[in-house]
This record gives C-alpha cells, sequence and structure tokens, in this order.
C-alpha cells in the first residue's frame, strides 16, 4: 500500500466536492473497516478502508465513466494498482469495468457499495433521522419495497451476498450494524 488514509481523503475531496458524496465515501470506509476486523483480516483495515474511501473518486465529475475514469485518475496520481482493482471491481456488471470483484474485501465492497444507500435513504424517512433505532425488520421491509431508494441495486446487493456466499439477512444485518457503529463514532 502506497497512500496513506489521509492522502486518500485529500484525493477524494479534489474530485468530489458535495456533502453527500464525501459522506457516502466515508461511510463506506468504516463499513469496511468494519467488516475487515469482523472477518479476521486486522492487518488490513487501512487498506479495506482506503479502498472504501476512493471507490467512487470519479462518481460526481464522470458518473458516465465511473470505474473507468477512477483507474486513469488513481494511476496518474501512482495509487498503488492493488487500490485500482480493488475499488474499480465495485463497478463490475453495473458500468464498463471488466474487473470481477474476487477477494472477499472487494465482493463486500461490491455487496456494501449499494447497500449503504439503501440504509442511508431508510435513515432519511424514519422520524428519528438515524439508523441507531433501526431494526432489521424495517431494513428488509424497504429492501423489499423496489419502488423505494430504486437507485439502490437490489440485484447488486444480493449478488454481492451470494458472491460472499452469505445468506442475505446477514449482510443487511451486519451493514446495518457497521452504518450504526458509524453513526455513534460521529456525535
Amino acid at each position: 500500500m502506497n497512500i496513506s488514509k489521509e492522502r486518500a481523503w485529500e484525493l477524494l475531496k479534489e474530485y468530489n466536492k458535495d456533502e453527500f458524496h464525501l459522506e457516502h465515501a466515508d461511510t463506506v470506509s468504516f463499513v469496511m473497516e468494519h467488516f475487515a476486523k469482523k472477518l479476521g483480516f486486522e492487518d488490513e483495515v487501512e487498506f479495506w478502508g482506503i479502498v472504501g474511501l476512493l471507490h467512487d473518486i470519479d462518481f460526481e465529475m464522470y458518473p458516465d465513466e465511473h470505474c473507468v475514469k477512477m483507474q486513469e485518475i488513481l494511476s496518474q496520481k501512482g495509487v498503488d494498482e492493488k487500490i485500482i482493482k480493488a475499488a474499480a471491481s465495485h463497478g463490475y456488471g453495473l458500468t464498463d469495468v471488466t474487473i470481477k470483484p474476487e477477494h472477499t474485501m472487494e465482493k463486500i465492497l461490491f455487496a456494501t457499495d449499494e447497500l449503504t444507500g439503501l440504509i442511508g435513504a431508510a435513515t432519511l424517512m424514519r422520524p428519528s433521522k438515524s439508523t441507531l433505532d433501526m431494526e432489521l425488520k424495517s431494513l428488509k421491509k424497504k429492501f423489499k419495497s423496489t419502488g423505494f431508494a430504486a437507485g439502490c441495486s437490489r440485484e447488486a446487493i444480493k449478488t454481492g451476498a451470494e458472491m460472499l456466499g452469505w445468506e442475505l439477512d446477514y449482510l443487511l444485518d451486519e451493514t446495518l450494524k457497521a452504518m450504526q457503529e458509524y453513526e455513534k463514532s460521529k456525535q
């Protein structure tokens, strides 16, 4: 790994100004670190977090070239090829990227990128505007309602769970727990 989390954050802010995109990147980074710790990848926590931070670096400025332009940007900035490949793989089947998620971390990014968006949207609909009082059953209800947060690909979430060999409920519940931890860390 040739980039610090601080440098990754600086790079992200070079290409993203919208608070929503910055918050999404920070959330995904935290969720990735949560899973790294949970699954016994303690020595890779920072790497997983950096990939989570940078995964959408191109989305705000180059939405039509998402995951393709990212590879060019990060390569020009001298970012390690391992980080570039991992970050780009979350676009497999959703963008023009042909890099299939292979490592557990890449599969988790693929699954949780869309899922964090869905949980975020569900949070905004709650009276509390918080994940802290959200339960799995209400998240599952939002997941099943295809009209709700229609831009969040349920197919990508399901495919990600399948790639990991996980039950969908486990992925939903563990990602919700990670986002609850994230929210607590920001208080």
